[in-house]
């Protein structure tokens, strides 16, 4: 999904124009939010050794996806919200872009309540209640809250605090993936593929949340100094640095712990794998950064998912009280309703169901935004071959989810299928009326 405002901030700090390591950072500061302090943990589960191999699959879907973006950014540079794409492509079916935005709003609660369920897992291993899911869920309820009052007074972050924790995050991970590789074991790779080639695909599929974020760069291409050269490589780019320290961090945890002790503490499962390379400190320091990580995530994912909300309000493609604004021009009523389906969320779901749920939505915007591409192809002069190739890697990937859920939790993809179900019944009905309202 498209996070369409949260950068927005960092974007203003820059009095020049941006270039090529800008958008890398931008890039790779919005994939690495939250995402593999989540999903280590499933990622192994699912595929065993074979993790490492999940996380460059997947970096592949993003890059096969990033084409998308990119064709269709650089055609249209005035937006990069992803049901403006849609209006592009279908100008004559509104309730088509109309249903993408409501599904992005979907994949917002989704990502605010997968960062504060990891918040709150990672948390409660700090002060050494890992196995409470009180204090869990009591901690994932208090980040939420805090940064609702937050946005909800207005106060927003600096911008240099975002920056220093994007970086840091960053640095702290590519030293620990330095220093880890020191202590892997080959010997613990043997058989590599010990769950079968299908598990690794399967838990490519389920962790695809994990590369979220790479379409804030789009967002930038109106302040990019060099948009045709640079907005590709920062995309490419920030997936391919991104897919490198996931693969690194997987090859540490497969290669440092057993299945079994990954396994068991899936929900931090990196602050885990940390002990046996740094000592206590290294599992506290990689909890520090993912306590920084996800708040900061949760901040600004919270600030941008509540301004479209109310411009999608203002739009009439969503109810019109979304988009009332208090004297500080906060979308107070848009901030409730996110917090209170993101808290709903966070404390009745588990990680698992969270991460596939998120990964799904994540897919179904990018495979929208894929078919806008190759109906636009002319007006994006993208390569019909390759934007096949990677519309249809994605639904495989989207087809490989439904089909584990289908087999494994069919409560659960049933319940996913209805919600996606009711929003799009929703949205084509608020499009519908403002149609004829402007009519």
């Amino acid at each position: 999904m498209l996070f369409r405002h949260r950068n927005a901030k960092i974007h203003r700090l820059y009095k020049e124009k941006l270039g090529l390591k800008e958008l890398i950072a931008i890039g790779v500061g919005g994939m690495i939010g939250g995402g593999i302090f989540s999903v280590l943990g499933i990622a192994v589960g699912l595929a065993g050794n074979g993790a490492p191999i999940s996380f460059i699959v997947d970096m592949l879907i993003a890059l096969a996806a990033g084409y998308h973006y990119v064709k269709l950014c650089l055609t249209f540079r005035d937006d990069g919200a992803s049901y403006t794409y849609l209006k592009r492509a279908f100008p004559d079916k509104p309730f088509i872009s109309s249903v993408e935005g409501w599904v992005v709003i979907l994949g917002y609660i989704g990502t605010l309540a997968l960062y504060s369920f990891t918040f709150g897992a990672y948390g409660a291993d700090l002060l050494g209640y890992s196995s409470s899911n009180l204090v869990r869920i009591g901690l994932s309820v208090l980040v939420l809250l805090f940064f609702y009052y937050i946005n909800v007074r207005g106060v927003r972050s600096s911008g240099v605090t975002e920056d220093i924790i994007v970086y840091l995050k960053i640095i702290i991970l590519s030293l620990f993936a330095i220093i880890g590789l020191s202590r892997v074991d080959v010997h613990r790779f043997v058989p590599l593929m010990n769950k079968g080639v299908v598990p690794v695909f399967l838990g490519a599929a389920v962790i695809f949340v994990a590369y979220e974020g790479f379409q804030l760069i789009t967002n930038a291409v109106v302040e990019t100094e060099n948009p045709d050269r640079d907005i590709p490589w920062g995309i490419y780019g920030s997936i391919m640095i991104t897919g490198l320290i996931y693969f690194l961090l997987a090859v540490i945890a497969v290669g440092t712990l057993s299945y079994q002790q990954i396994v068991a503490a899936k929900e931090y499962a990196l602050a885990v794998v940390a002990q046996p390379v740094l000592g206590v400190f290294g599992r506290v320091l990689i909890g520090i950064a993912a306590l920084m990580a996800t708040s900061s995530a949760v901040n600004s994912t919270m600030f941008g998912a509540s301004r479209m909300m109310a411009e999608m309000g203002e739009q009439g493609i969503m109810p019109r009280f979304l988009s009332n604004r208090n004297e500080k021009l906060v979308p107070v009523a848009a901030l409730t309703i996110l917090f209170l389906f993101a808290l709903l969320f966070s404390m009745m779901g588990s990680l698992s169901i969270i991460a596939e749920f998120s990964s799904l939505t994540f897919l179904t915007v990018s495979i929208g935004v894929s078919i806008a591409n190759v109906k636009l192809r002319r007006k994006t002069h993208a390569h019909i071959g390759v934007a096949l190739a990677g519309l249809i890697l994605m639904i495989v990937t989207s087809a490989t989810i439904v089909g584990y859920l289908l087999k494994t939790k069919p409560e659960e993809i049933f319940t996913i299928i209805g919600l996606y179900a009711v929003v799009s019944i929703i949205a084509i009905l608020y499009t519908e009326k403002t149609v004829k309202i402007r009519q």
